[in-house]
């Protein structure tokens, strides 16, 4: 079982899509791994034979537990059980009347998500049919329950899924850990729109997405990390954790189904152009599951972008341990005062608010002013046709 992200301890047996004795090839999808944070394929990471299937569909195991066996080439395996096969052979004698495993051994092979659905709807686990292997109660077969009435309700319910749970539990840590503190600033975005603007239609043509102000902005942050390096940083301890390469994590909305952190590696060596690219390949693929463990680890500072649905000022949480978010709100045309050395005059002007929450042990407000100061002057100042 892989690490699925930085905090994941566990991951389910979503689905195998080899069967024990099959042949396969490196890179082949082998089965689904469903976890608090991500639903991810697992690839073969060698051909040969799968000669042994050790967890079974359904099971919820700990990181680092062997799921299955692929002997390659030259290989000599001493002959093994199959677990799989083990915990099917059930003897008839042992199964209640309707099949399936007795009440009290499939109480114990609950996976996490379905104790809770149970807990929240004070449910018994007996009187659910199971439809999983060897009669297991799914989490769906809970929600099916509920669903057919078997439990009284007064308006809609809707549990939380493993990724709104683990964000809910990983929000409220991260409130009960850091010392928030919130700081704004008017961004005129006037000269990232002479680039944007004029590469607007090419690059939705040739690339198939928009150019939008999210990697012009992710630039700005990484030149203006160069000059505040504190706020690149996790805290360890009693001690602040600066961090040499920024890797940026940026909040992916998953249709409303929850929301993800995943990670650009060395954003400050990337342009515009291919910070636009990797985060257009992070979010499609989160949408379509295809995220890789790899992808959900690492960050050091946050991005999160809800501008596009027409918020005006929006307040980030921490995504720790890290010790800095940036929250990035709509761009409007907006009645701008324009300083100028013939005087000052008032000019309609795209102007955003950028929100950074910080945590208060690891960077004063000065420090965390001074460095949102200077991305201002680099959004606002930057010859950005030159970005792309």
């Amino acid at each position: 079982m892989p690490q699925l992200g930085e905090t994941v301890g566990e991951g389910t047996i979503a689905a195998w899509h080899k069967s024990a004795g099959d042949a396969v090839e490196k890179g082949d999808v082998l089965l689904d791994v469903e976890t608090d944070k991500v639903a991810t394929e697992i690839e073969a990471p060698a051909s040969g034979l799968l000669t042994s299937i050790d967890v079974p569909e359904g099971d919820t195991v700990d990181v680092g537990t062997v799921l299955a066996v692929i002997t390659v080439e030259g290989e000599v395996v001493a002959e093994k059980s199959t677990p799989v096969a083990e915990s099917a052979a059930v003897t008839e004698a042992s199964k209640p009347a309707g099949g399936g495993l007795p009440g009290k051994q499939a109480g114990e092979r609950l996976s996490p998500a379905v104790r809770r659905l149970l807990k929240q709807h004070n449910l018994n686990i007996g009187d659910i049919p199971g439809t999983g292997r060897d009669g297991r109660v799914t989490r769906q077969d809970v929600i099916e329950f509920v669903d057919s009435g078997g439990e009284a309700s007064s308006g809609e319910r809707i549990p939380f899924d493993r990724v709104k749970k683990i964000t809910a539990e990983h929000m409220v840590r991260s409130k009960a850990t850091s010392p928030h503190v919130l700081q704004t600033i008017d961004v005129d975005f006037c000269a990232v729109d002479k680039s944007r603007l004029a590469r607007k239609d090419e690059w939705k043509s040739e690339k198939g997405y928009s150019l939008s102000y999210l990697p012009y902005v992710a630039r700005a942050v990484c030149k203006a990390i160069a000059d505040f390096p504190h706020v690149n940083a996790s805290v360890d301890g009693d001690a602040l954790l600066v961090h040499p390469e920024i890797n940026l994590a940026i909040a992916i909305d998953l249709s409303h189904k929850g929301l993800v952190a995943a990670v650009t590696r060395n954003a400050g060596d990337l342009s515009v152009s291919k910070l636009a690219e990797q985060f257009n390949d992070l979010v499609t693929r989160a949408r379509s599951n295809k995220l890789k463990p790899d992808d959900l680890q690492g960050g050091t500072y946050t991005l999160s972008n809800p501008g596009p649905f027409g918020t005006l000022f929006t307040a980030p949480i921490i995504n720790q341990p890290q010790v800095g978010i940036l929250s990035m709100d709509a761009v409007k045309k907006r009645a701008h005062v324009v300083e100028s050395a013939d005087g000052d005059s008032i000019e309609i002007r795209p102007v955003g608010i950028l929100a950074h929450s910080f945590d208060h042990r690891a960077i004063d407000g000065a420090y965390s002013a001074a460095y949102w100061q200077r991305l201002k002057t680099i959004i606002e100042d930057s010859d950005w046709e030159s970005e792309v």
